[in-house]
């Protein structure tokens, strides 16, 4: 599969957990479902993934933790929130740009409509091509 068809089976696993659950319960406990749905669906998932990069030379070791790392290439970072807050996108542009990824997505469980919660964010653009709530 590539980049592009992963994230719709992402989105639509989501959608899926989203149907049955709806808003409310800890982002925590939509990481798990979301991993197990993507598990069945035949890709790997890495939950809770510590990550390490290299600027000018340094290692930074346990940098930071991303919430999904799926198939090796997808960044997926969760809230459950009422409202996203800009920071969140930022952070998933500097996840992209630290481990060298071309592409991630931002899935915000604590909406009544997961359709106006997701955020597909592109490494090297400035805007995401669907705008968060």
């Amino acid at each position: 599969m590539n980049e592009n068809e992963i994230t719709g089976d992402i989105l639509d696993a989501a959608i899926k957990v989203h149907r049955k659950f709806g808003p409310g319960m800890l982002e925590s406990v939509y990481e798990r479902l979301l991993e197990a749905e993507l598990i069945k669906r035949g890709h790997t998932v890495e939950r809770q993934k510590s990550v390490s990069f290299e600027y000018e030379g340094i290692t930074l070791e346990d940098a930071f933790r991303v919430d999904l790392f799926v198939d090796g290439r997808i960044v997926v970072e969760l809230k459950a929130v009422e409202k996203m807050n800009p920071l969140f996108l930022k952070q998933v542009k500097t996840y992209l740009v630290a481990m060298n990824l071309p592409l991630g997505l931002l899935i915000n469980f604590g909406l009544e409509k997961l359709v106006d919660g997701y955020v597909r964010v592109v490494n090297g653009f400035n805007e995401p091509t669907n705008t968060p709530t």
